[in-house]
């Protein structure tokens, strides 16, 4: 009997000891502490652990703009603390991404266990220099169960640039730049026609004007505006109503169930951004950054086809950073399913109203 309990004892500190490993991908929510609203980070940690070392990728998404960093740094298993040195991120007051500075940063977290998950919680703080102009960021990540590639992600980003952009099934989308019509092309310049010569040689030729030459067409625009006309025909069906806290979202979406060869376009605000899309068992993820003059941003699914069982479903994972919801969507070719999405408002700012 003492045998098998001592047995269990080292099994449980075995499972302790394991479960206190920050090894794997983080998935998180970034938040400049000043007062007001301002554009949130998504941000995602890959770590791999090594003792008391660390190495991995720090990424981040910012208003329309994906970019991610190789990090070393150090895990204290006493204190479960985490340091990384030097990250650079984008300044939090920045209108556009082409031509932003950044700020320079150092990360501290610490690592909690509970039965509900893993998360990591700390912040990103600037030199003392620039605390006031880079003010502090406060990140909390969860960890992802559902990702067991790690190691062939941190291996992956080795190999590549020094700063590198999502997979090439992601794509990165601005709701406010969506949202704009296409501005037509500008016509091309019509070459001068010439007319033969009269009989008569003595007779002069008239000018010739400039002749209308139609420009031709481009195949994927026609293919999308056949898109858009047949969506605006469809009902829309709402899903459900979400209230997030972040102004920038991550959706993945899956085929529901058998993989049958749906075919998929997204719209963001009755706007298409995403067409021809199969969905399948891996996720193709899309990065939003929502419309903040609107109350309500609406995200929709247009079925292309029916697959080999109808009808067109999807099921799509929003994460503001910090919430995980899933939803599942289910589209006709009479009817498009959606989702509305809202932005909490602030404590503060509820407060402040309130007096």
């Amino acid at each position: 009997m003492q045998k098998f309990v001592y047995i269990c004892a080292l099994l449980a500190i075995h499972g302790v000891l394991s479960a206190q490993t920050v090894s794997g991908s983080w998935y998180g929510h970034a938040d400049v502490e000043m007062a007001g609203i301002h554009n949130n980070y998504l941000t995602e940690l890959v770590l791999k652990q090594k003792g008391t070392r660390v190495e991995g990728i720090f990424g981040y998404y910012f208003r329309d703009k994906y970019q991610s960093f190789f990090i070393h740094g150090r895990y204290n298993p006493q204190t479960r603390e985490i340091t990384i040195l030097n990250i650079p991120v984008t300044f939090y007051a920045s209108t556009t991404t082409v031509n932003s500075v950044d700020c320079n940063t150092n990360f501290k977290g610490t690592l909690l266990l509970s039965r509900a998950g893993s998360t990591v919680r700390g912040a990103l703080i600037s030199d003392e220099r620039y605390r006031y102009t880079c003010p502090e960021i406060k990140v909390s990540y969860a960890l992802d169960k559902t990702d067991n590639e790690t190691d062939s992600t941190i291996s992956a980003g080795v190999a590549s640039a020094r700063i590198w952009k999502p997979q090439a099934d992601d794509l990165v989308v601005d709701a406010v730049t969506a949202a704009a019509p296409v501005q037509p092309q500008p016509a091309l310049p019509a070459p001068v026609a010439e007319k033969p010569a009269p009989d008569t040689a003595l007779a002069a030729a008239p000018p010739a004007g400039p002749a209308t030459v139609t420009p031709p067409a481009d195949p994927a625009k026609e293919e999308s505006k056949k898109i858009e006309e047949s969506f605006a025909r469809r009902k829309p069906i709402v899903n459900r109503i979400l209230e997030v806290e972040s102004d920038s979202l991550r959706l993945s979406f899956y085929d529901n169930g058998e993989i049958d060869g749906d075919s998929i376009s997204v719209f963001v605000n009755n706007q298409v951004v995403l067409t021809h899309q199969g969905l399948a068992a891996k996720a193709f993820n899309l990065f939003l950054r929502l419309d903040s003059t609107r109350d309500i941003n609406e995200i929709s699914m247009y079925a292309e086809n029916l697959g080999r069982i109808p009808p067109n479903t999807a099921l799509m994972v929003l994460t503001d950073g910090k919430n995980r919801y899933e939803v599942f969507m289910s589209s006709s070719l009479s009817e498009n399913a959606t989702i509305q999405v809202k932005r909490k408002k602030p404590k503060s700012s509820l407060a402040s109203t309130q007096q």
